[in-house]
């Protein structure tokens, strides 16, 4: 797969992650040389499926197929041969009373509606703000309301701005890819010239062409397209020259927010849990995990942590999210539980080097962020990435559609 680095090309592409690889597509028949530079070795970016187990399909990454029905990544999978599976996400239905009753279950997703109701009308009429101001004073439910934006947006909501969060579009449409969607995307991406473990450090467009320092050395082109993720452009680990301070200003205002996985091998050969079960207690606090139990009825559980406390975890030792989740599971389920787990993968993506994070989300008042990050400059330098798409940030389908917005916005010049 991996291509040697190229003196010249009309384009140059820089990450290939959905948004790199939705910009090589859009650029295969266009006539234009391109080439895609990666710093990892591997494509995918944040979408990164592993087999920790056999028979165990766990996405590192990106996993599901957000408001699928238009998803773009929906029909290149059954392009692709990849089997869709239409299952219902569990986020709203649980399978044990456990720690989080029926009553009180309903009586939650009531005061999250209520609340996701205040934010919307608060889009409509106010000034962009927190969208923590917007809990109700008092209610129980705000430590676990602040838990799901942690899950959602990767922080707590003192981070989030109302406007932002209203942008996104949510058809509620959520599927699968049963093989995984990081190998999904890393087999769309395979038929294009890629050169992998190419860091670019240094993007110079003083001159006719531009010119792009990596560590296997320097390429010139006509155009580039910049996909690395914000966290990259705001601390400057990609330079421009001369700088481009609105875009690493906007990068600023568009931080990625920590969310992480890990696969926990569940010895249960009686199913006394049930396939795609939710398990989440009712702790009253922000610092908890969500636990999907069976996912595709593999024989495993798959824990997610977000905000503040997935860092807290990433600070910690090797497996610190494995024995989180084994606790939290057992303080729901019982001591016997303990003995039927058994830890097999983690993800840390705030300490990734090539995403620091996991995907984007406005600080309050820099809703308007991701128009500046993708405006083209000058013509020749231009901005994809999940960050730039105006309203699915956050997901695979939003960066692979703003490569190829990116690509169409290169072409204009040549046609």
């Amino acid at each position: 797969m991996s291509h040697s680095l190229p003196s010249s090309v009309d384009v140059a592409i820089i990450g290939a992650g959905a948004a790199g690889l939705g910009a090589a597509t859009a650029l295969k028949d266009s006539g234009l040389s391109a080439i895609v530079l990666e710093a990892r070795d591997r494509i995918g970016g944040r979408a990164h499926t592993v087999i920790p187990a056999p028979g165990i399909i766990f996405d590192l990454g990106c996993g599901w197929l957000h408001s699928a029905d238009r998803n773009s990544f929906v029909p290149i999978a059954g392009q692709l041969g990849f089997k869709i599976d239409k299952t219902r996400p569990p986020w709203r239905e649980q399978s044990f009373d456990k720690g989080f009753p029926l009553p009180e279950r309903q009586d939650f997703f009531a005061a999250l509606d209520a609340f996701y109701d205040r934010l919307e009308q608060a889009a409509d009429n106010d000034a962009d703000s927190a969208a923590s101001r917007y809990l109700e004073p008092g209610n129980r439910w705000n430590p676990m309301l602040d838990a799901i934006s942690t899950y959602v947006n990767g922080c707590e909501l003192d981070t989030v701005s109302v406007h932002d969060f209203d942008a996104y579009e949510d058809t509620e449409i959520n599927w699968r890819v049963r093989r995984g969607y990081g190998a999904l995307i890393a087999a769309y991406g395979r038929p294009y010239p890629i050169a992998l473990n190419t860091n670019v450090w240094r993007i110079d467009h003083s001159g006719p062409r531009l010119r792009v320092e990596t560590s296997k050395g320097t390429l010139t082109a006509a155009k580039v397209i910049v996909t690395v993720p914000t966290n990259l452009i705001a601390n400057e680990t990609i330079r421009f020259d001369p700088p481009l301070p609105a875009k690493v200003d906007a990068a600023r205002g568009l931080p990625l927010g920590v969310d992480d996985k890990v696969m926990l091998a569940l010895d249960d050969p009686d199913r006394t849990l049930p396939d795609d079960g939710n398990l989440r207690g009712a702790t009253m606090r922000t610092k908890m995990g969500s636990f999907h139990l069976r996912p595709f009825g593999q024989p495993c559980i798959e824990g997610f942590f977000g905000g503040t406390f997935a860092r807290e975890l990433e600070d910690g030792d090797d497996g610190a999210f494995a024995a989180q989740a084994i606790d939290e599971i057992v303080a729901l389920l019982g001591s016997d539980i303990r003995r039927k787990l058994r830890p097999l993968a983690e993800s840390r993506w705030a300490r990734d080097p090539f995403a620091l994070g996991a995907y984007s989300h406005a600080l309050p008042g820099h809703a308007s962020a991701r128009a500046v990050l993708a405006a083209p400059v000058d013509g020749r330098l231009f901005f994809a990435g999940e960050a730039t798409s105006p309203n699915f940030f956050s997901t695979a389908h939003g960066a692979r559609d703003s490569g190829e917005r990116a690509a169409r916005e290169t072409m204009k010049g040549d046609a």
